[in-house]
């Protein structure tokens, strides 16, 4: 099938999609699938992720030991360990600013526990979403420093601080920078700026979360320190991959893509996390009723929500101060407080999407980028808007918090469409207070009079880097199938491609030509079906949502019918059961 032909002549789907189905080379699938005594369907997914021959072995095992660079490869590395170990070996204080989303929180604690194994206390200042925004602000570089503290880090946040690192500056103080997020040509006042996106670093390490760069900087540390003699008998050096866990949370929940060393990191690091020796994820997952091994999906999706709650409507500093605390009942008493945070901003995200919705309904449809705002929307909430309207829309999508004369949004973009590149743009034209981000993500503060200038401005800077024919909401698929062919020995053949997520797609599959032979509603909004092949074999089906869409009546009304099913197949624990469910993304009629 060419990528131009729709899968199944399915041009417009009950969801408004044009389905398509993966590119890849159906030869290399077929010899993939051979070789690795693997079902067609998984060789042709391995395939369509980029997989070859060469690198089959490392993908479906991957590992540190192979996939581990040398730290030094990256841009001031070297320094910034050095210095750092000079810091320890002095006793000196030293303080840290991170981020107050999973990157950040899960970097600075790495940075805490290192600090702690070694006896030695380092400060820490999350940044209060409220009153400071993102990144180090003036408040946090004066507050460590008249706490003593000689040697500043920043993590997953700094490269775009030249204000307040000028002032660290000014106090003496020195700053590492341990950052991802896109780079000027201009960097901070820093004694060392490590960061894989910065425009004269050529490590090829660009899609390393902020935790992968602090967990490379520990490694460079450890090996400095080991250099100079500092270990001994009574001081083993420290064994960094207990602290994969924390480096698989957040580089999962950061959504960066999962490939390479980034896919060992999630790998080995949900290893980890099973282990259970982290007492604040422990009690996280028995709060979350998490009782089964974790996988990327309770990474992203349990335990990154709740570590979130705290920064985005709680205490900043609440998702560090959970992975960072080791008495067992402090840490269940502080996961129960962020489970309970989570629900009230789960609360709060509906009435605010509701409302965002119902603005960009009244957009020009043609438009190349959603922009809405709205009085008193809370900045922690409207990046998770964002991307509901981004998927809703299939376009960029930017929301807008605003408060007097100020506004604050968080935009999430779609592929191919450099978001945080078009953020940063604007700020250099004037346009904005503050603002940055990546490709996929990003944030600013403007002023309010500014907002129909700069609406026009992303407008024409997205515009660019549209395709011609525009934006097509397209459905994607690794291939079709039947339901008769999916059973157990498949699904744990595809379970072999984990971990899924951003750059390693969990696969979504058509089911041609099912019947659904029953479906109701479940919850308030959900469709539960019971989907069967041409054996009559029946495979359990949920549709999340639905009834908010059209796939929801559509479902209900073909009860006994045939149709097209696509959709993800999962594990249905519920109950002890161990069997398969499919998790429905869209359906389409028989044409």
């Amino acid at each position: 099938m060419s990528e131009t032909e729709a899968l199944l002549g399915v041009q417009h789907s009950v969801l408004g999609n044009r389905w398509e189905e993966r590119a890849c080379d159906q030869r290399l699938a077929y010899t993939l699938s051979q070789r690795h005594q693997l079902p067609e369907i998984v060789g042709r997914v391995m395939a369509a992720r980029g997989v070859d021959l060469d690198s089959a072995a490392a993908y479906l095992d991957p590992s540190l030991k192979g996939l581990m660079p040398n730290p030094s490869v990256l841009k001031d590395m070297d320094k910034a360990a050095a210095r750092m170990a000079d810091a320890i070996a002095a006793k000196e204080p030293v303080g840290i600013i991170g981020d107050y989303d999973v990157d950040g929180a899960t970097s600075t604690s790495l940075l805490i526990l290192y600090g702690r194994y070694l006896g030695l206390k380092f400060l820490h200042h999350i940044p209060d979403r409220m009153k400071e925004g993102y990144g180090p602000s003036k408040i946090g570089v004066r507050k460590l420093h008249d706490a003593g503290s000689r040697l500043l880090i920043t993590v997953d946040c700094g490269v775009a601080a030249f204000e307040s690192l000028a002032l660290a500056k000014e106090l003496n103080l020195d700053t590492l920078i341990l950052d991802h997020h896109a780079a000027e040509a201009r960097l901070p006042e820093a004694f060392a700026v490590v960061n894989p996106n910065r425009l004269d670093d050529e490590s090829g390490l660009n899609s390393l979360a902020a935790v992968g760069v602090t967990f490379l900087f520990l490694v460079a540390v450890n090996r400095t320190l080991r250099e100079r003699g500092f270990f001994t008998d009574k001081l083993a050096e420290p064994n960094l991959i207990h602290f994969l866990g924390l480096v698989a949370l957040g580089t999962i929940c950061d959504v960066v893509a999962l490939q390479g060393l980034n896919r060992a990191f999630a790998q080995q690091g949900l290893k980890v996390l099973a282990q259970r020796t982290n007492p604040g994820l422990s009690a996280l997952a028995d709060v979350a009723k998490v009782d089964e091994r974790p996988t990327a999906y309770h990474a992203g999706f349990v335990f990154g929500p709740r570590i979130n709650a705290g920064g985005r409507i709680g205490e900043s500093g609440s998702g560090t101060a959970l992975l960072t605390e080791f008495d067992p009942e402090r840490a269940f008493n502080m996961a129960v407080s962020l489970n309970t945070l989570n629900k009230e901003r789960q609360s709060m995200e509906m009435a605010i999407l509701e409302e965002a919705r119902n603005k960009a309904e009244e957009l020009d449809q043609d438009s190349p980028l959603i922009l809405v705002s709205g009085e008193g929307w809370h900045p922690g909430i409207i990046g998770i808007v964002a991307s509901r309207l981004k998927d809703v829309f299939q376009r960029p999508a930017l929301v807008i918090g605003l408060d007097g004369d100020v506004g604050k949004g968080s935009g999430r973009s779609i592929r191919g469409v450099d978001l945080g590149a078009a953020v940063i743009a604007a700020r250099q034209s004037g346009l904005l207070e503050a603002g940055g981000g990546h490709a996929m993500a990003a944030g600013l503060t403007v002023s309010r009079d500014k907002l129909p200038e700069l609406s026009k401005f992303l407008e024409t800077h997205v515009s660019k880097q549209l395709p011609a024919e525009g934006i097509v909401p397209r459905l994607r698929s690794d291939g079709v199938i039947t339901a008769d062919s999916i059973d157990m020995q498949m699904f744990e053949a595809m379970e072999r491609l984990e971990p899924f997520g951003a750059g390693n797609e969990e696969p979504r599959l058509v089911l041609s030509r099912v019947r659904i032979d029953k479906a109701d509603v479940v919850g308030t909004n959900h469709v539960r079906c019971f989907l069967s092949g041409a054996s009559g074999r029946r495979l359990k089906a949920i549709a999340f949502r639905a009834m908010d869409r059209e796939l929801g009546p559509f479902l209900l009304g073909q009860q006994g019918q045939i149709a097209h099913i696509c959709g993800k197949i999962r594990r249905d624990n519920w109950g002890g059961n161990n069997a398969l469910q499919l998790f429905i993304d869209d359906a389409a009629k028989i044409s």
